[in-house]
């Protein structure tokens, strides 16, 4: 098996995790304090990313690029946390904002000039009926008609 295959399940299996984990806090703390300790446990990877990148030559350009991604990350992760906090179920609010890749797509087609066959524009469009399916929640609609 590729290395890249390897990485990629061990993705899915943690990040199926951080979404309970995320949940689980979120009902406990509020957003603000469940990012800080979310930041923390990306602080105690720290010395071993250290220890065995090449983090150090870096050009100011990448390590910008690198902060930008950080500083939307933890907005994304803060926008979910509120979500949650704020009464959204982790089996809808988690698989939802997992569709960020659409909008990355759009950004890689728009600004990296990357073409899409027929069959992944297919995909993305299916991704959004997905979307939209998982969402639906008769019961609040349900709800909201009974008043």
């Amino acid at each position: 098996m590729a290395d890249w295959v390897t990485y990629s399940l061990l993705a899915i299996l943690f990040w199926g995790f951080v979404g309970l984990f995320q949940k689980l806090g979120a009902s406990r703390i509020s957003a603000d304090s469940l990012l800080v300790w979310l930041m923390v446990g990306f602080l105690l990877t720290l010395p071993y990313l250290l220890a065995t990148g090449n983090v150090f030559s870096l050009s100011s350009r990448d390590i910008f690029i690198g902060v930008l991604g950080g500083i939307t990350n933890g907005l994304g992760s803060w926008f979910l946390f509120a979500a949650l906090e704020n009464g959204a179920k982790a089996s809808v609010a988690i698989p939802l904002t997992a569709l960020y890749p659409l909008l990355t797509i759009l950004l890689a087609v728009m600004f990296l000039a990357e073409k899409l066959t027929r069959l992944q524009w297919v995909g993305i469009g299916l991704a959004i009926i997905a979307g939209v399916l998982i969402s639906y929640d008769t019961a609040a609609i349900a709800a909201s008609d009974g008043q």
